[in-house]
């Protein structure tokens, strides 16, 4: 015997899968059977109807009864799965168990496995429900005693069951219970399977029929003499009867012969209806499937028109935006083509630069679609605006070439702008950053446009403001001169006597005078640049115009370290570089013409210069590029130059007296040497290294020339050595006390001091007892030879001559003493 679908555990699983599928809360099956589906029997269309449909419309199909618990309730459903292309399980209909009113097996089918299962809630009662149809009766009440215990034990009843015996499904269950337990048990399959089934067939048993119904039956039963005690013997009884009840039936249809021909030929006019029926419908069905393919044909038609025309409003929607990037507007084309640049048409002539930035990087191939940028219009508009762009830029850079001569012209030819006698005039230049900041957004969309034209227009701005600058400058130089208040010193400050080289009562302010060119240009320069960069279009960040209006050295640093920040680009902080270099390029020999003038007048205001001058490096260190730290760093280097070669002359007049001057005491060069120190450091402001790389070489020369000059008479080395070195330690002092240099310098000297000192008085002891010495070196030969008791006796070394040689030492001591 064939095995069972129901024990078909991959057939159960593919049902789980297929539901799961489609559902999100899983659904336990309880029992999965193939079966095949018809259809019932339509009002109106009669035996012909029936047979066609059982003969066409048969279709295999997977019957799941399952269940899905929600929260303490139980729903019971009947799932019908039909195979899809790939041979998966999918759900095709579901219907709910507590909606069964109706269990029929189909009298049309003499085997009895067929049978129709009625819901009361079809939406159409006139469509008659599908029948199903298993391989054998067993499967048949395998699947029917599983749906009407579910219904017994969720619904607490069953429905109505017409063509099978409700008894015979009790006996059947009864007889195949243990039976289905033992052959599934002896299956590979899982324990759940054979738990549920052997279960499910135990309680239909069980509650198929409950104890009060049986009673029922039994009592009536009763009141018939049935002779059914036994049912073997009741089955022979009807088996006789049944068996009588044939004969008498044929009997009686062999006694009616004429109505056996009528029913017959009725018969036979049936099949011929049926076979015209069966005609009639192979016609209206081949009318149907060319009326399905017709309709098919029709909405295919449909769809591509109706595809059609969504795709055409959606071309044109394109088009449209297309057409809006292709043409130019009425109000940019006088502009970008002929129209004035003053001041006035400015708004308009930035806005349409916009556009034409905006139209032609919306034409380009990477921000327009492919189908588009491969279009005749597309290409040809694309041309025309680069056309327009170059005509544009071309007019504009133009203008701009020409405006920046005539507007810095017109600052050349005002007086007013430059320093006059008596009046200094600090440079002002916002006249013309306001007129050049209108025509700043035109510079910015000429370089998106076209960077080559900005090498030109740099050039030009630059060339013409340098021109501004240098006389801005050369006439402020001048007038700081002419008007400051100084006089040359007469001699130079080591030669001569003592004391005359210093005009007394002079008050220099050449130093103020270049204090004040400093504190005024070197911001204004700042500021000049950083407008370049910002007004040119290089890379930089933005600054802020208020820190020109102040003069210390603190806002100069902050207008500095906002003004040049150069960006990553090499190359663009090259040409940034350049530009600078051009548009202050000769603006330093002014400073230098300034810096020779106050050196000339007094070379110790390069002290003074100098701290100015580093103040304002340090504020310019943070810089990359401009123009600005280069002018600071020659003024610096100048000035040291100068200075130096002052020191140089200074050192060169020291060493003079080693050849010149022959004296005994205190050289002139060390009280001057004071002199000069004390006025150094009024001029310190700032920085003490220049100061002290001076104090370092000149002191150094002192020293190194004292020496010398002490060597000239053996005799007073020490005692020149002692009246210089003290006199030095005298005159600095107060100096050394306050200055680390001179303080290192004043140790110097006064060690010299005390080791010239000591030589001194060794020397003066060993001339005046000396005849002392050589007697007790005479004492100290004479006991290697003899004792000390004989020593008195030799020549010349009695106590009376002892007596005789120390008065003499010690009477020329004193007169030594005396005299020092």
């Amino acid at each position: 015997m064939a095995r069972s679908s129901a024990d078909d555990m991959d057939l159960k699983r593919a049902c789980e899968a297929g539901i799961l599928s489609k559902e999100k809360a899983p659904e336990k099956v309880v029992l999965s059977m193939r079966v095949a589906k018809g259809r019932g029997v339509a009002k109106g269309l009669g035996i012909a109807g029936k047979l066609t449909s059982r003969h066409n419309m048969a279709k295999p199909r997977v019957l799941a009864v399952t269940t899905k618990a929600k929260g303490q309730k139980t729903k019971a459903f009947l799932r019908v799965l039909k195979y899809s292309n790939g041979g998966i399980l999918e759900p095709a209909k579901v219907y709910k168990i507590k909606h069964l009113h109706k269990v029929e097996v189909a009298s049309s089918d003499p085997s009895g496995c067929t049978f129709i299962l009625g819901f009361d809630n079809l939406r159409s009662q006139s469509v008659a429900p599908p029948q199903w149809t298993m391989r054998n009766k067993d499967d048949r009440n395998r699947l029917l005693m599983c749906i009407l215990n579910l219904c017994k034990e969720l619904l607490g009843g069953i429905p109505k069951v017409a063509g099978m015996d409700i008894v015979e499904m009790a006996m059947w269950a009864k007889e195949n219970t243990t039976t289905k337990a033992t052959q599934v048990a002896t299956k590979d399959g899982p324990m759940e399977s054979f738990f549920m089934e052997a279960e499910s067939e135990v309680t239909i048993e069980k509650d198929l029929v409950s104890q009060a119904e049986e009673e029922d039956i039994e009592a009536l039963l009763g009141n018939y003499v049935m002779a059914i005690g036994e049912a073997e013997a009741f089955s022979e009884r009807m088996k006789r009867e049944l068996t009588a009840l044939e004969s008498a039936n044929v009997y009686a249809l062999m006694e009616t012969e004429s109505i056996v021909e009528e029913v017959l030929e009725g018969l036979e006019v049936a099949s011929i209806c049926v076979e015209d029926m069966d005609e009639w419908l192979g016609i209206f069905n081949i009318k149907l499937r060319h009326m399905r393919e017709d309709i098919q044909t029709i909405e295919w038609r449909n769809n591509r028109l109706e595809q059609q025309s969504v795709s055409n409003v959606a071309l044109t929607e394109e088009l449209d935006k297309l057409l809006v990037f292709l043409q130019i507007p009425p109000e940019f084309e006088e502009s970008l083509t002929g129209g004035s640049f003053d001041e006035g048409n400015m708004v308009k002539n930035v806005e349409a630069c916009e556009w034409l930035t905006s139209a032609i990087k919306n034409l380009e191939g990477s921000n327009l679609d492919p189908c588009y940028a491969k279009l005749r219009a597309v290409r040809e508009k694309r041309a025309e605006f680069v056309l327009l762009k170059c005509t544009f830029v071309r007019r504009a850079a133009e203008f701009l070439r020409n405006y920046f001569p005539s507007l810095i012209d017109s600052m050349l030819n005002d007086k007013d702008n430059f320093s006059q006698k008596g009046q200094l005039q600090r440079p002002d230049h916002s006249d013309m950053r306001y007129k050049c900041r209108k025509y700043a957004k035109l510079l910015q969309f000429i370089k998106s446009l076209d960077k080559s034209c900005m090498a030109p227009l740099r050039k030009a701005y630059c060339h013409s403001l340098n021109l501004l600058i240098r006389r801005e400058a050369r006439e402020f130089s001048n007038e700081l001169r002419s008007s400051s208040k100084a006089s040359k010193s007469s001699t130079p400050l080591f030669e001569g006597p003592a004391g005359a080289n210093q005009p007394a009562g002079v008050i220099d302010s050449s130093a103020d005078a270049y204090a004040k060119m400093i504190t005024v240009f070197i911001p204004f320069l700042v500021d000049e640049s950083s407008f370049l960069a910002h007004f040119m279009c290089f890379d930089v960040a933005a600054f802020d115009d208020s820190d020109s209006e102040t003069n210390s050295p603190r806002s100069t640093s902050e207008a500095s370290a906002s003004s040049v920040k150069p960006s990553n680009d090499a190359a663009d902080l090259g040409l940034l570089n350049g530009c600078l270099q051009e548009l202050l390029d000769g603006i330093q020999e002014d400073f230098y013409a300034l810096v020779d003038w106050a050196f000339k007048l007094d070379p110790l205001t390069c002290i003074a210069m100098h701290g100015i001058t580093d103040r304002y490096i340090s504020a310019q260190k943070a810089e990359v590029a401009g123009y600005v730290p280069v002018l600071l760093d020659d003024l610096e280097t100048r000035i040291t130059i100068l200075f130096g070669r002052f020191v140089d002359d200074a050192c060169f007049q020291i060493e003079k007296y080693e050849r010149n001057v022959k004296q005994v005491g205190v050289v002139p060069y060390i009280p001057r040497f004071s002199q000069l120190a004390s006025r150094m450091e009024q001029y310190i402001n700032g920085s003490r290294e220049l100061v002290d790389q001076a104090y370092t070489k000149i002191v150094t020369i002192m020293f190194v020339t004292l020496e010398k000059i002490a060597q000239v008479e053996p005799k007073y080395v020490d005692i020149v050595l002692l009246e210089n070195y003290a006199a030095f330690q005298h005159s600095l002092y107060d100096l050394a006390n306050v200055v680390p240099t001179l303080a290192k310098y004043y140790h110097q000297a006064s060690e010299a001091y005390e080791q010239a000192c000591s030589r001194h008085i060794n020397l003066v002891i060993y001339i005046h007892f000396e005849k002392l010495f050589q007697y007790a070196r005479r004492i100290e030969e004479l006991m290697y030879n003899m004792s000390p008791e004989e020593i008195p006796f030799q020549v010349g070394m009695s106590k009376v001559d002892f007596r005789k040689m120390l008065k003499s030492s010690l009477t020329a001591g004193q007169n030594n003493q005396c005299n020092v």
